[in-house]
């Protein structure tokens, strides 16, 4: 076996492995996939560690396996982009400005919604956490706290106080994708954090019981963030998501 942190049972390092190395592209074009014998040999471990990762990485969307016709890649169409692993294989790469339009695109849908559920639920500790998170958001444009980690607690809270359960199920989903969503749109607007000024309008908003104003401020940072992506959505400007990742 290669060096894995040692956390990591057989099953899940052979996961770990494979997975990374089908979304970086490393088996694309190949018709069949190896067989779970040769992949028995190439890690040296027991066939039954090797049918249950199969298992897994066929749950995950990312290969498929059936009888006398063996293992093959599935089109990225079919991947589980909200299985958190999935999503970190594809973002330890270099994920492309289209991949951060669509992500962000999903965002535009699910978090103005969300901010405008929480000014009609008032719930004062969810609030109170958006408020941490904003606090965060200002210490870091004095260079007092990590901006990236400040502008995710702060939408992660804006989804917690949202109180619907489906939201909250994206919430992990959300964290691990805005690691690299922000991180773009910042270098591309030339800042180093979220305005600090945009999102206390969404906290004034929600504070206020205003659920309109509350949906238009989260709308209007988030397709300022969506106009940036698309208009540098050219193959001059990809080197930006390298340095961005």
């Amino acid at each position: 076996m290669n060096n894995f942190e040692g956390s990591r049972n057989l099953t899940q390092q052979v996961v770990y492995e494979l997975g990374l190395s089908i979304v970086q592209g490393k088996y694309s074009g190949v018709d069949v996939f190896p067989t779970e014998a040769q992949l028995s040999a190439h890690f040296q471990i027991s066939r039954s560690v090797i049918r249950e990762a199969v298992k897994m990485l066929t749950a995950k969307g990312l290969i498929n396996s059936r009888p006398r016709q063996g293992i093959r890649v599935q089109p990225t169409a079919c991947w589980n982009v909200f299985d958190s692993d999935v999503l970190n294989w594809i973002l330890q790469g270099r994920p492309s400005l289209s991949l951060l339009q669509e992500f962000t695109e999903l965002r535009s849908g699910v978090e103005p919604e969300a901010a405008m559920l929480a000014a009609s639920r008032q719930n004062a500790a969810e609030i109170g956490a958006i408020e941490r998170g904003l606090e965060r958001l200002k210490r870091a444009g004095d260079g007092l706290d990590d901006p990236l980690a400040a502008d995710i607690e702060f939408h992660t809270a804006v989804l917690l106080a949202s109180g619907n359960r489906f939201y909250i199920q994206l919430t992990s989903f959300i964290q691990t994708a805005l690691q690299a969503s922000i991180s773009c749109t910042n270098q591309l607007k030339g800042i180093s954090a979220g305005s600090y000024r945009d999102h206390k309008r969404i906290y004034d908003a929600i504070c206020e019981g205003n659920s309109e104003a509350a949906g238009a401020a989260m709308r209007e940072l988030l397709s300022e963030a969506l106009g940036l992506i698309s208009e540098s959505n050219s193959p001059q400007k990809t080197g930006v998501i390298a340095q961005a990742s």
